[in-house]
């Protein structure tokens, strides 16, 4: 499923209330047109670059000035790829806010059509995964272990395609499941067996495997046979 240019939604707060509150804003969502190479973010997404909702307008070279210096040339490449091929834009990298604190984020995109179904750009979510499993409210997981317990091996084999994936540990993985199934109100141990059972068909295509997950991470929950 591709996202429309006309419905862009703002509701990524789902994550953060996984996490509890009180912690910093963990994900926002973003729009990026390939014509103008113009950027719309979410209050979310400024506020992980140390930015006011509303204070200033994102530009690829803002963007790009709160990168990490040595991820900058990585994301500045992946960005221009995406423009040229009509591609989502999608990495895991390093940005530094405007007080100097490093966040390590996961951009998780997909196509974004117009009216006549053309592809004008991308949209999706900026992750913060710079936190770990334990900073998480314990009445969080303690409502996620049933789950866990009752379908381990799904979950695990999801949580290893997400490691590979993105190149995150077990902890970020999980707390990356537990997103997707809060904000789609899918069950853990559902969301992660369609996602490896469709995931196999990824190994059948030659094209990039990335762009493709991410699409599939973003609307897998679609397809899941609820209890």
């Amino acid at each position: 499923m591709t996202t429309d240019a006309d419905d862009f939604s703002d509701d990524a707060r789902a994550f953060e209330q996984v996490l509890g509150t009180g912690d910093p804003v963990r994900v926002g969502s973003f729009r990026f047109w390939f014509a103008d190479r113009r950027w719309e973010w979410s209050d979310e997404v400024a506020q992980m670059h140390g930015h006011l909702p509303g204070a200033v307008q994102p530009t690829t070279e803002l963007l790009l000035a709160h990168k990490h210096p040595e991820d900058r040339e990585q994301v500045a490449t992946i960005l221009a790829r995406s423009v040229d091929n009509g591609e989502p834009f999608s990495s895991r990298h390093r940005i530094v806010d405007t007080a100097g604190v490093i966040h390590d984020v996961i951009v998780v995109g997909d196509t974004m059509t117009d009216d006549d179904n053309l592809v004008v750009g991308t949209a999706g979510y900026y992750i913060d995964v710079t936190g770990t499993l334990q900073q998480q409210r314990q009445e969080t997981l303690d409502a996620a272990l049933p789950e866990l317990y009752a379908a381990r091996a799904a979950i695990e084999q999801a949580k290893g395609a997400l490691i590979v994936i993105y190149g995150i540990d077990a902890d970020q993985a999980f707390r990356l499941l537990t997103w997707r199934s809060q904000e789609t109100n899918t069950k853990l141990r559902l969301l992660a067996t369609q996602l490896m059972a469709e995931l196999r068909t990824l190994a059948d295509s030659a094209a990039a495997v990335r762009p493709r997950f991410d699409h599939l991470l973003l609307t897998v929950h679609e397809r899941v046979q609820q209890d």
